[in-house]
């Protein structure tokens, strides 16, 4: 009988940065990682030869395989200010190991990133005076802004580099499995023994399903696997706290406009609490002379996302504009909720992300794609469909949108033109919470949780210090 003594169920940060974490303390020997997906060098996404989305079976090629997401994100590493005394950016990893454990994490995530060629340039820390300037004129309008220096990879980047770590760990005999589908967790007596997995290209239902076994095993599904989560959580008693849905679009707008904070911060972070509903709304990932891009999930669930390249650019920037859903009794399926505004967007663009331009909102039409080629700000994402996202995406979350919109225009001039494009839906899945104590373990004994697709972190750097954080765990108190 094949037994491991650390299981870690997918290949986004958190795992590959634990299983970087284990080989560096000499506990790596006996580590097996299983990823639906395939190896970053096999991924490929065919969108810019076809033109539009193909929907790659058995799985999206930007959200599946060695990195996860990551090896297509536009490769934004945040970090912090020495003078903060919180974490402001990034999920809730400093609320289970203090302030200062967390900002020594991402010191030492950081060189392990420079060591396999992220780029020693950061941005946001040339220009304090500029930003305190936007920052209270934001402040003015109600909305907060959060600068900290980013690192950025670049998408193309990014890609190159979890390629070099993905050699690493194979080099150092990590045990990878490739393209292949955790379908349960075995668990007796509140404790874990192990998965259960078959081939990724096997669409049999009735497939006779493979054990593997370890008392150690680490859920580290990323985003792309909350939906998964929260099942296995559901059928296997595992505690979790209510979950939260982030709903929104994918704004685009020229760089002209955002000309400021591309320069001073790169990545500007607005957080507002716009009239009448007092939803959490804000900014996030923000690309400038970006391109806006597609991405798969499950069912064929088309959403937005935006890239960033090192050496290619448009002249526009994109960024997502996400209202924060929290649900209570009786209603505890934020995740279904979500699938649900994009399955109807998603029907209104015939599969496709839908584009309208701002203008068109505000007179309660639809855009026709006439009107879109003639249109002042270029669409980068020409997959999409010019139609109207109104009809799906709901009244809170528009009117929650539209008032930010307003706000923000009052601190940068322009971020509310008319001809600004909005494409929908762009949603961020998070399962519910999972719980989890201060070594990341659940409440079944011997299972772990970490990265974003449990609640812990959000974006690459949190996620890949959960990793070395609970690698340390491990090899200190499991791994002999």
């Amino acid at each position: 009988m094949q037994k491991y003594d650390v299981i870690v169920v997918g290949m986004g940060p958190s795992s590959v940065f634990l299983a970087y974490e284990l080989v560096k303390l000499n506990k790596a020997n006996n580590i097996l990682l299983i990823e639906e997906g395939k190896k970053v060098e096999n991924r490929v996404c065919p969108i810019e030869k076809t033109g539009k989305c193909i929907k790659c079976k058995p799985f999206c090629n930007i959200t599946s395989g060695f990195s996860g997401a990551g090896a297509f994100s536009d490769g934004k590493l945040s970090l912090y200010n020495p003078e903060d005394d919180d974490i402001y950016v990034g999920g809730e990893l400093h609320e289970y190991i203090g302030v200062e454990k967390t900002k020594k994490l991402i010191d030492y995530t950081d060189k392990i990133y420079l060591s396999f060629g992220a780029d020693t340039n950061l941005k946001g820390v040339d220009y304090k005076d500029e930003v305190k300037k936007i920052y209270d004129k934001a402040k003015k309008e109600n909305l907060n802004l959060i600068s900290i220096p980013i690192r950025h990879l670049g998408t193309e980047k990014s890609h190159e580099l979890y390629g070099k770590i993905e050699n690493y760990l194979r080099d150092n005999h990590i045990n990878m499995m490739f393209e292949t589908i955790v379908s349960d967790l075995i668990i007796k007596n509140n404790t874990v023994k192990g998965v259960k997995v078959k081939s990724a290209n096997n669409l049999d239902k009735d497939v006779e399903l493979e054990n593997i076994y370890s008392d150690n095993v680490v859920l580290a599904v990323g985003r792309k696997g909350a939906n998964w989560l929260t099942n296995i959580c559901n059928d296997h008693n595992i505690k979790t706290q209510p979950g939260v849905v982030d709903i929104g679009i994918r704004y685009e707008l020229p760089d002209e406009v955002m000309k400021d904070i591309n320069k001073y911060m790169y990545e500007g972070k607005f957080i507002g609490r716009p009239e009448p509903f007092r939803d959490k709304v804000r900014t996030f990932c923000q690309n400038p002379s970006g391109f806006v891009s597609t991405e798969v999930y499950d069912n064929d669930l088309t959403l937005v996302n935006g890239h960033s390249y090192k050496d290619k650019k448009s002249t526009n920037t994109n960024l997502a504009i996400l209202v924060s859903h929290h649900f209570n009794y009786p209603f505890d399926k934020p995740i279904e909720y979500g699938r649900n505004v994009a399955k109807n967007l998603n029907e209104l663009g015939n599969g496709n992300v839908v584009v309208q331009r701002l203008g068109d909102i505000y007179r309660g039409k639809r855009t026709w794609p006439e009107e879109l080629e003639n249109n002042s700000v270029e669409p980068t994402l020409k997959a999409a469909v010019a139609g109207d996202i109104t009809f799906a995406l709901g009244y809170r979350t528009m009117t929650d949108i539209l008032q930010f919109i307003r706000e923000m225009d009052k601190v940068v001039e322009g971020f509310a033109n008319p001809n600004n494009l909005l494409y929908g839906p762009e949603i961020k899945f998070y399962s519910n919470k999972v719980d989890i104590d201060e070594n990341f373990e659940t409440s079944v004994s011997g299972l772990y949780s970490i990265g974003d697709g449990g609640g812990l972190t959000r974006g690459l750097m949190m996620a890949s210090c959960s990793g070395v954080h609970l690698a340390r765990v491990l090899a200190n108190t499991k791994i002999k």
